[in-house]
């Protein structure tokens, strides 16, 4: 009888063992984990199964992945690059990491791929819907002084939204003004940008975007609630299109800055010669009574001034 039972055990043991491995090789969830490239100028895809069920089981499967180097250094793990992750929680579907300070060494370039890997990894995870990132418990802020907040996958995934965008580098030069307001300061701007944007799009937003909070001397030209409409470059003419935020004015510049603060930038790109501006696809109207919109603007760098002027 007490063999008989042994038996009947280890059957039932047996039973259980295997449904729980085929319930896990069944619920495995396969993701698309993203990694920095070498030359780190865009992420790299690779598959990876998850094999646990709890969303904070999973988190910490795909923390873990992306921390670990690969043996043949093809590509390099987003949270090998000098910084550890002190924390996380979830809270009503948005995922907050606490990264250590390290986490602001890296370059302005590397730290937006590491923010899209970690983002489009994480997302994939059920009831994870957005990422934060916090650093020793601090908001995180980007290059320009502006908060980041939560993101989602869908601030780095193309139109096509099959494949995370490959991000580029830019060297521009974008001209802002002094304090009084009636000359113009060259700014040079490291900037990672999403390859399906064009280069002379990506100017108009960073000079809408203002200079960085950490510039001293140097002051934005454009109403920053001003939307580009749409930005083109045609047989060396650059046209570009602006609601009409663009004619209400906050700053104390002179009509000649704003205007020549766009002009000048995107003719530092080497196949825009002219510039046309328009609003909401209208050239009729005049810039502060001194500037028609018809005009085709050639560079000025008569207002080009010193941080000291």
């Amino acid at each position: 009888m007490k063999r008989l039972f042994r038996i009947l055990l280890i059957i039932c043991c047996l039973a259980v063992l295997t449904a729980c491995s085929k319930e896990e090789e069944e619920t495995g969830q396969v993701i698309q984990a993203y990694y920095v490239s070498n030359a780190e100028t865009k992420v790299e895809v690779r598959d990876l199964r998850l094999t646990t069920k709890l969303t904070l089981h999973q988190v910490k499967e795909v923390l873990d992945a992306l921390a670990v180097v690969p043996e043949k250094l093809e590509y390099k793990a987003p949270l090998s690059l000098g910084f550890s992750v002190l924390g996380y929680q979830l809270v009503n579907g948005s995922l907050v990491l606490n990264l250590d300070v390290n986490y602001l060494q890296l370059v302005p370039t590397t730290e937006i791929l590491v923010r899209a890997a970690l983002v489009s990894s994480l997302t994939q995870i059920e009831n994870v819907n957005y990422v934060s990132i916090t650093v020793a418990g601090n908001p995180l802020y980007d290059n320009l002084g502006k908060l980041v907040g939560a993101m989602n996958a869908e601030q780095f995934i193309n139109n096509m939204g099959s494949e995370i965008s490959n991000y580029e580098t830019a060297n521009l030069t974008l001209y802002f003004t002094n304090k009084a307001g009636d000359g113009l300061i060259a700014v040079n701007r490291k900037k990672a940008y999403n390859s399906n944007i064009s280069l002379d799009r990506l100017v108009v937003e960073e000079l809408i975007a203002g200079p960085s909070s950490t510039l001293e001397g140097v002051y934005p030209t454009i109403n920053p609630d001003t939307k580009p409409v749409a930005v083109m470059t045609k047989d060396g003419v650059c046209y570009v299109n602006l609601n009409e935020t663009f004619l209400s004015q906050i700053y104390n510049v002179t009509a000649d800055v704003t205007i020549y603060s766009i002009v000048n930038s995107l003719i530092e790109l080497s196949n825009v010669n002219k510039v046309q501006i328009s609003i909401n696809g209208d050239t009729s109207g005049v810039y502060r009574e001194k500037y028609s919109f018809s005009t085709m603007f050639e560079r000025n760098l008569d207002l080009v001034a010193t941080l000291n002027q």
